[in-house]
């Protein structure tokens, strides 16, 4: 197995008052019988404190167990891919992920690097399907984590693709890293339940991926739900700048239609390194000798990215490379959205 589970020892789990002697809540726990559990008011108690340090919690992360309240389901965000869906949103039933990518915007969103994981699915149910009766919804729900990363525990993945198949004017993409031994047996496959696998050459993987599966174990997950029947988005996002990087990605792309038949991939995004201002400044000041982190970006309003040349002719480069297996309607990329 990957590097994928070692996270999952939660030393300390906090649980809301509200919440003890929840069904939900023992579920959970059964998968954690060593943890000290310790009650509290409100997760923002924990999460929120004054002078945490993001990346040592992340080392040894702690569980958080709460209830969400407000608005529970939000507009896209500018950085995100729409693929042409009008009416596109996102969710975030968990805040934080197991895996630890250098480059994640989490880094600098966050006050903590504990996992915060928010139980009543149900609220977030019945607000899409407020939506779903003025229109048709793109949601995407799994932007603040990979949710496939904890489904041992949660469950959360079976859930959602149970409430899709409820809802035929819902299409909800699941964004993850995972590895084959993830995918939860028995879901029921639809194609409005999308997987879409983020994928990189295996120099950003050891390098910036911390804890995610290699390469070909994601390539193998994709085969995995090829065989379910399961639609396969592949994402191609955030591209990196790193030396060598042309033969790294034209190696990956080769690598990945040698595994997977190109007219069995639903579509394809390209996008190359993109982040807020205030996001990036956060992380530079916590990580101060990341090479990804450090790179002289250019801000164009509110957010950093690759100087314009260099950001053109990374992404050009690997549509080009992607063409002659993909139509380029079927390859989308993030700044023509």
């Amino acid at each position: 197995m990957d590097r994928i589970l070692e996270n999952k020892n939660f030393a300390h789990i906090y649980l809301e008052d509200a919440l003890v002697d929840t069904k939900n809540v023992k579920q959970i726990l059964l998968h954690f019988p060593n943890a000290s559990i310790i009650p509290i008011r409100h997760y923002k108690d924990v999460f929120n404190r004054r002078h945490q340090s993001y990346m040592l919690q992340h080392q040894s992360q702690n569980l958080i167990l709460a209830e969400k309240h407000g608005t529970l389901v939000y507009p896209g965000a500018p950085v995100c891919q729409s693929f042409g869906n009008r009416w596109f949103y996102y969710t975030s039933c968990v805040m934080n992920c197991v895996f630890d990518c250098e480059y994640c915007y989490l880094k600098g969103m966050y006050p903590s690097g504990n996992l915060v994981l928010f139980l009543n699915l149900e609220d977030i149910f019945k607000e899409v399907e407020a939506l779903l009766r003025e229109h048709p919804v793109y949601l995407s729900v799994s932007y603040d984590t990979d949710l496939l990363a904890i489904e041992s525990f949660t469950g959360f993945v079976r859930r959602w693709t149970e409430f899709v198949a409820a809802h035929p004017d819902l299409t909800i993409e699941i964004r993850t890293k995972a590895a084959p031994e993830l995918l939860p047996a028995g879901l029921v496959p639809s194609d409005r339940s999308i997987f879409a696998l983020t994928l990189s050459p295996d120099a950003v993987v050891s390098q910036y991926e911390h804890k995610t599966p290699a390469l070909a174990s994601r390539l193998s997950f994709a085969e995995k739900l090829l065989d379910a029947c399961f639609p396969v988005r592949l994402c191609f996002d955030p591209m990196l700048y790193y030396p060598g990087w042309r033969d790294g990605y034209s190696a990956m792309v080769d690598t990945v239609f040698k595994r997977l038949s190109p007219d069995s991939i639903r579509d394809v995004s390209v996008g190359s390194f993109r982040l807020s201002e205030e996001y990036l400044k956060v992380m530079r000041r916590n990580m101060p000798s990341s090479a990804v982190v450090q790179y002289p970006f250019v801000a164009d309003h509110g957010y950093y990215q690759y100087p314009p040349a260099r950001m053109e002719e990374m992404e050009t480069f690997l549509v080009d490379k992607l063409s002659p297996y993909i139509g380029k309607e079927k390859i989308f990329r993030w700044k023509e959205q």
